[in-house]
């Protein structure tokens, strides 16, 4: 029987309700329906590009051609939920990406307000075939119920006028011509309709903090609002918001958090445009503390430096960071000193030993501060590590390069002793030191030799590190790989010619690209599928469709830029998606 197969979908079919308009009438955004009080509002505003993208046949079929979809849908549950859809597009007589377009392609909100009631609206073109999918809804799911021996929990009621709906006793619903309204109790429901019925004085939308909030957002084809200043005085609010005890993460994040605990609402923007998504999350919090302070560049002209373009590059970082003032302030910051900042110091004063940890040493740097990782590319003279990890480097610019390039050097080589040493005690081989030469420039590189080393095609670990420091005019390289430093080399050069300038006003700059992320984890497979079985217990199929998935997924999502940073009074990030769908 049918309604035997669909019983999981017969709780679920209000929640994909869809569209309304009161009788012809034009109907009011769905934010002049929600309670002012509301703490949170996602409002799917425009749909039709994402609809577009997402339900454009190429990228269809290509969702099923995949290995992971095709393991996916042998499952029961998945199964029994496609012939639901089948079902449903027969009943409907249409397709069930049409049936998505009618039902809501005018717009769905959700939103949260206190005393635990949560509302989505659905919005839509089409009102016969809402109604259709409702008389659907009610018959599967009066026939569970009788089936249950509970035929009441299906029930309607009037209220004000308009007829409400319960399918199994708490969530409510009710459906005004090409609109749907789906709440998780009865009070929530009524609350709308209130609003409905008496007017939006006191909706939402009347809110001055949503309406900065929706300012700020601008067009965007989604938009979600946070009420900051009512869930700050929620205790996990307040301890998220304090800050982290660990002075990296604090460095990282100065300036962010800072402006989250000024703030009183927090937008949130979602732009589809061709094959490129952009979010947005703009805060009306100024970053005023000291810890914010070392986010900032003291004049207008300042700011990030571009990040570095290398060969197979799989992430980089720019930050704007005052080094040398956080490290001054961390007795007022952090008074309680943790491990790791007292190792980090005393390892700090082994590689410096004689000079003044702030003062003579990170006093040299400035604030600009880059970041790089790539996948590497193994010489087969040296070999291929079993476990192949991606190189990653330090790019800082000094400012006095002449005489802190000695200073650096002085600490890399006395760090590399170290390593040496400790090895030695331990009867393992150790690194060797050269000082080979690229692009005019020479650097310092340590490795260990592959030449008692037989095959050369499962090397350990050890073998990814080839550690190397290069000056390059202003610049300070600290890499983990000698080939890293080469393109890193190339790049500054390169940069130099160009005249990069400062991205002013903005403190915080990451790019990301998922599909060489991707690469790396494919090529560590076969340890990730043995990992996940050990640590979590599974078998090698369910490890193997795990990690996939994981692999799947991030070739699909390309490239990602997030930039963060303070504009016309407002603290704004940016994250730019350009997913690489057919």
């Amino acid at each position: 029987m049918l309604r035997n197969k669909f019983s999981l979908l017969a709780a679920a079919l209000p929640l994909i309700l869809a569209g309304f308009a009161l009788a012809g009438e034009p109907l009011p955004p769905a934010t002049h329906w929600i309670p002012q009080q509301a703490v949170l509002s996602i409002e799917l505003t425009n749909p039709k590009p994402l609809f577009d993208r997402v339900m454009d046949p190429a990228v269809v079929k290509a969702v099923e051609e995949s290995p992971v979809y095709r393991e996916q849908a042998e499952k029961k549950g998945v199964r029994d939920f496609l012939g639901g859809v089948q079902f449903l597009e027969a009943s409907l007589g249409t397709s069930w990406q049409e049936a998505v377009r009618k039902l809501a392609g005018r717009g769905v909100t959700f939103a949260m307000w206190p005393d635990n009631k949560v509302a989505i609206i659905i919005d839509g073109e089409d009102a016969a075939l809402l109604a259709r999918f409702h008389e659907i809804a009610v018959s599967i799911a009066k026939g569970e119920a009788e089936k249950s021996g509970n035929a009441q929990r299906v029930a309607s009621a009037d209220y004000r006028g308009v007829t409400g709906w319960t399918f199994n006793g708490e969530e409510a619903h009710a459906i005004l011509g090409t609109r749907a309204i789906v709440t998780n109790n009865s009070k929530a429901l009524k609350a709308v309709i209130d609003l409905c019925k008496d007017g939006d004085g006191s909706s939402l939308a009347k809110a001055a903090s949503y309406q900065a909030a929706k300012k700020a957002a601008g067009t965007a084809n989604a938009m979600a609002y946070v009420d900051l200043a009512t869930l700050k005085q929620l205790p996990p609010f307040q301890k998220a918001l304090k800050g982290s005890e660990n002075p990296l993460l604090s460095l990282l994040l100065s300036g962010v958090l800072d402006s989250l605990r000024t703030s009183n609402w927090l937008a949130v923007g979602a732009t589809v445009e061709g094959k490129q998504v952009a979010f947005s999350a703009t805060t009306d919090g100024k970053a005023t503390t000291e810890m914010a302070s070392f986010a900032q560049p003291d004049s207008p002209e300042k700011g990030i430096l571009p990040n570095l373009d290398v060969p197979r590059r799989i992430a980089a970082v720019s930050l704007y960071r005052d080094l040398h003032g956080f490290y001054a302030a961390k007795d007022e910051l952090f008074p309680e000193r943790t491990s790791g900042l007292i190792f980090f110091e005393n390892m700090m004063g082994i590689f410096f030993s004689g000079r003044d940890l702030t003062d003579e040493v990170l006093a040299e740097t400035e604030p600009e501060v880059r970041l790089v990782v790539a996948n590497q590319d193994y010489d087969s003279e040296v070999g291929t590590p079993k476990v192949q990890i991606p190189a990653f480097a330090l790019v800082l610019r000094m400012a006095h390069p002449e005489k802190f390039a000695l200073i650096a050097e002085e600490g890399w080589q006395k760090a590399l002793g170290l390593v040496n040493f400790t090895r030695g005690q331990q009867g393992l081989p150790g690194l060797i030191i050269d000082r080979p030469e690229h692009g005019g420039v020479k650097y310092s590189i340590a490795y260990f030799s592959t030449v008692d080393v037989k095959d050369k095609t499962d090397l350990e670990t050890r073998f990814n590190f080839r550690p190397a420091l290069a000056r390059v005019n202003d610049y300070l390289v600290i890499s983990s790989t000698d080939a890293l430093t080469k393109d890193i080399i190339e790049a500054l050069q390169k940069g130099a010619s160009a005249d990069a300038k400062p991205a002013a006003g903005t403190h915080s700059l990451a790019e990301v690209d998922t599909s060489s992320i991707a690469a790396i984890l494919s090529a560590n497979r076969e340890n990730l599928v043995r990992n996940n079985m050990v640590e979590k217990g599974k078998t090698r199929e369910e490890a193997e469709s795990e990690t996939g998935g994981l692999i799947a997924l991030l070739q699909y999502l390309g490239e990602a830029t997030l930039k963060i940073g303070s504009q016309d009074g407002l603290t704004r990030a940016t994250l730019d998606l350009e997913p690489k769908l057919p």
